[in-house]
């Protein structure tokens, strides 16, 4: 899951790039991006679908969402070039009038053509949109000079110079079905993201005041969980019923369920409001969230291979569970999702011609990452929790020495790392689906002669009361995050940005021709890929929906 605090998936935000940026920034900024928290359920994850399952279901869902990510870079390149065709046009027609009245006014031939093939070749130069941008002068000598400025169209029309998001690509690209299709896959992959962070957020605050036991010790479960941790291990709720029965103090009558809910109404009362304003964005809280989030993980790894050099592997995973392949699918498209979001990082690169390298790099490190984050968790502990960070809740301690107190230090910081960056996030993620909401709703074009309840009360309640309810009655981040990543996830991971390039290239082959190249065209160009693509979501989610159906 990546650092929302960039999302933009709809309305008009291509207005021209004022800052820029190296590529080594760029490759910086899109790590961040792609590694967030939905990395801290890869863990759990793994340990249930198995080490090597896991390995080789991941290396091969970031090799399909690379390929995914290179659809959107073709689709955002053809949509600069539709653009710029159409600004062509607009010049065109303005010097075609122009040039009209001149000829009207003075009676002046400026230009003589004699023969056919001279008035063909005028009525072909017309035609260029290109052509249009050259000097006022006669068109023989504009036809002269034709040949050297062609050479040049393909850097003149294909660019990423201009933000294009998701959204106005989809309305450039899409017709009326297409457009509210798309806008409901959005707001349905919000609604999950904001699940998954009301029920994140409260069950850390939950388990940090909670009486807890230690999280690696199996004798605190009853064998029932054991066994279900081994060997379904799939999106069971079971986590829910045990803590509507276990007191969350020992002094006291609230079940750990209860004050879960009570974090969770009291985090909504705070934070829900929020969606009714707008939030302004500052580079300063991103800056303050990536490095929150770096050092979060790396004293994840730093402790876990500590464990495993000084205690020995305590946790034995199955090599191969098939029975976890759905939720470990669901995690992992939603630990890669990046494809919302990437316009806005693609655009002020300043040098273009180094994306596709640079994407390739970080998809390489990041696989390398995640894999390093579960494998060294799942054998250094012998219970994973879906929320990796509620491993390092802090323990009872009897020793008061610096090293001990750093520790518990740390352990505090893990356990708020959730809390804090998510907290942060949910009012950016609110708006951007209460903005959306409108979009797929209401005519925005009037959107002032609405009333005021529509407009500031109505679709901010819409957006955050459904996630509310939804987590009031699970808490499983194993299931919301399977749900949220096989279904919405994978449409907008695969099948969004399979759709925006066909429609990409299907209307740029009737405006330019095929003469004219997309320098950013995917490597893989071929339509047999993008159906390769489609059969392939097809089977993994009915793969997921065949599993939600016998576990119901």
């Amino acid at each position: 899951m990546s650092d929302r605090n960039r999302i933009e998936f709809g309305g008009n935000t291509s207005a021209n790039q004022t800052g820029s940026y190296s590529k080594w920034i760029g490759f910086i900024f899109i790590f961040n991006l792609i590694v967030g928290t939905g990395a801290l359920t890869l863990p759990a994850t793994f340990a249930k679908a198995g080490w090597l399952l896991s390995v080789n279901v991941i290396l091969y869902l970031a090799l399909i969402s690379h390929m995914t990510v290179t659809f959107v870079i073709e689709a955002m390149a053809a949509a600069n070039a539709v653009k710029t065709w159409q600004s062509f046009q607009v010049l065109k027609r303005s010097y075609d009038f122009e040039n009209s009245h001149v000829n009207d006014d003075d009676d002046v031939e400026n230009v003589e053509i004699s023969s056919g093939m001279e008035e063909h070749a005028a009525e072909r130069e017309t035609d260029d949109p290109c052509a249009t941008l050259l000097p006022r002068i006669k068109i023989s000598k504009r036809l002269d000079r034709m040949p050297v400025y062609a050479q040049h169209s393909t850097l003149m029309y294909y660019r990423l110079d201009e933000k294009f998001e998701l959204g106005e690509m989809a309305t450039l690209f899409f017709n009326d079905v297409g457009r509210i299709l798309f806008y409901l896959c959005i707001c349905i992959y919000l609604y999950g993201d904001l699940s998954i962070y009301s029920a994140a957020i409260a069950k850390s605050l939950r388990d940090l005041f909670c009486d807890h036991v230690n999280a690696t010790d199996l004798a605190n479960f009853t064998i029932f969980d054991s066994t279900m941790d081994s060997l379904n291990l799939t999106l069971s709720n079971n986590e829910t019923d045990n803590d509507a029965v276990t007191l969350c103090w020992q002094a006291h009558t609230l079940t750990r369920l209860n004050v879960y809910r009570l974090f969770l109404t009291g985090f909504i009362i705070i934070f829900g409001p929020f969606a009714v304003f707008s939030v302004q964005k500052t580079k300063y809280l991103q800056i303050v969230t990536a490095l929150f989030r770096w050092c979060a993980f790396i004293f994840m790894i730093s402790i876990a291979v500590k464990l495993l050099i000084t205690e020995g592997a305590k946790g034995h995973p199955p090599t191969v569970n098939v029975f976890g392949i759905p939720a470990l699918f669901g995690a992992c498209v939603y630990s890669f999702m990046c494809h919302h979001s990437l316009p806005s990082l693609l655009a002020p690169i300043r040098n273009k011609h180094a994306i596709s390298k640079i994407l390739c790099a970080d998809y390489i490190l990041i696989c390398i990452f995640y894999i390093l984050l579960a494998m060294t968790g799942i054998f250094a502990f012998e219970r994973i929790q879906d929320l990796y960070t509620l491993n390092f809740i802090p323990a009872q301690i009897d020793d008061y020495s610096f090293r001990a107190k750093l520790l518990v230090g740390i352990d505090y910081f893990l356990a708020l790392f959730p809390i804090c960056t998510l907290s942060a996030s949910f009012p950016i993620i609110a708006i951007t689906l209460r903005n959306n909401l409108q979009t797929l709703f209401l005519d925005m074009t009037h959107f002032e002669s609405y009333n005021l309840f529509v407009r500031r009360i109505f679709f901010p309640l819409l957006a955050v009361l459904p996630p509310f309810v939804i987590t009031y009655f699970t808490e499983s981040l194993t299931s919301l995050v399977a749900f949220t990543g096989s279904y919405a996830g994978a449409g907008i991971q695969y099948v969004i940005p399979v759709a925006l390039v066909y429609y990409a290239r299907t209307t740029c082959r009737e405006l330019l021709g095929s003469g004219v190249v997309n320098q950013f065209e995917s490597p893989f160009r071929s339509n047999y890929w993008l159906v390769f693509v489609l059969l392939w979501t097809a089977g993994c989610v009915s793969l997921v929906t065949l599993n939600f159906f016998f576990e119901i």
